[in-house]
């Protein structure tokens, strides 16, 4: 990695990010050694993302297979657009990929049920992964972008969200949206990720001496 690459040189958000995928790239150099190309499931991925951390991951041959809810705008032959449910997708054979990526998506798929079922069809469909959440210890909750918010109790979440606006979400209109909004996310701990992830090693991203993120690697 050059100079100019270096994620160091970045802005904050980009340059967090930037790191983290540094370890990515440790699994796909590894694939690389036994084959010539090396194939991706990113599981609620987009092209911007990539794109935008391109200098990370520069110069290899990866193909990409974004999975979505909705289709994602495709105007790279590295990239595909799947519109599919990561809890389900038995469309794959075992194995079907070198490695699945995942970053910040296993807090949205639902309650732990949810969870597990995304975490069975990333371990099925790859030898390797990389899934990466945010930590529920860490105060500020990335979403609403509150101190604390996450450690509050439901019904003073939902207060405060039909109160004013929260970080990506806005003010909430009634008790429906309020609820929505705060089960968009449902973070988790180190412990119940290696739970999803028994066969893998949890990493912890630091701010400030705080855990901020977690990856579970394979």
């Amino acid at each position: 990695m050059t100079a100019q690459e270096d994620p160091t040189h970045w802005g904050t958000s980009r340059r967090l990010r930037g790191r983290r995928l540094a370890g990515f790239v440790e699994i796909v150099d590894a694939v690389l050694v036994g084959q010539d190309k090396v194939n991706v499931l990113d599981v609620g991925g987009t092209t911007a993302y990539w794109l935008d951390l391109e200098p990370v991951w520069h110069g290899r041959p990866i193909t990409f297979t974004l999975v979505n809810l909705q289709p994602e705008p495709i105007a790279d032959p590295r990239f595909r657009s799947l519109v599919a449910d990561c809890r389900n997708l038995d469309q794959f054979a075992d194995n079907a990929f070198d490695v699945v990526h995942s970053n910040s998506v296993i807090e949205h798929v639902g309650r732990w049920g949810d969870m597990r079922r995304m975490a069975h069809e990333v371990r099925r469909l790859a030898p390797r992964y990389f899934v990466q959440t945010p930590n529920f210890w860490f105060p500020i909750e990335p979403h609403f972008r509150t101190p604390f918010f996450h450690w509050l109790p439901e019904p003073l979440r939902i207060a405060l969200v039909r109160w004013r606006s929260c970080g990506a979400f806005p003010r909430a209109e009634t008790i429906d949206d309020a609820q929505r909004f705060i089960e968009d996310s449902i973070l988790i701990d180190a412990p119940r990720l290696a739970a999803l992830f028994p066969e893998a090693r949890i990493e912890r991203e630091r701010v400030l001496g705080l855990t901020k993120s977690l990856v579970a690697i394979r």
